[in-house]
């Protein structure tokens, strides 16, 4: 099987609906991890996979931090990758707080294994939270921007 955004994006679909735990996959050099129920891929080259240690638990210690409640439309990643807000570094970016946006305007980029995924706009609306900071890596699932 090759591995490549199509691919692994059926992969996590399948582990999503099938509501597995973990799904492995080794092919060219290449092993992709996808968990759920909060699904993740994490890329390893084949001969690092077997050193790389166990992520340690997360201390108890510190409370959570309470979820403040999204109103509106919640755009997510539809891969795990890097969030970015404009085309290039130099570039304004696609949209900001208060951006008038319709249907099928692109949003903004999500990077993954190289490739550069624009994310468009699925409603009408305006821009009322953008939720990500540029280049911060981003999860499958996970909120970006909220448009009303």
């Amino acid at each position: 099987m090759e591995l490549n955004v199509d691919n692994i994006k059926s992969l996590m679909d399948r582990v999503a609906k099938n509501k597995l735990t973990r799904l492995e996959i080794e092919s060219e050099g290449m092993k992709v991890v996808i968990e759920g129920p909060k699904t993740e891929v994490i890329q390893v080259p084949a001969a690092q996979a077997a050193a790389a240690p166990a992520a340690a638990a997360p201390s108890s210690a510190a409370p959570a931090p309470e979820k403040e409640e999204i109103k509106g439309h919640v755009v997510k990643s539809p891969i795990v990758g890097t969030f970015y807000h404009s085309p290039a570094p130099e570039k304004p970016p696609y949209v900001s707080v208060g951006s008038k946006v319709k249907k099928g305007d692109t949003l903004f980029i999500i990077e993954s294994m190289k490739l550069m995924n624009e994310v468009p706009s699925d409603v009408d609306g305006i821009v009322t939270q953008i939720l990500v900071d540029n280049a911060q890596p981003v999860e499958y699932g996970q909120p970006i921007l909220v448009i009303e």
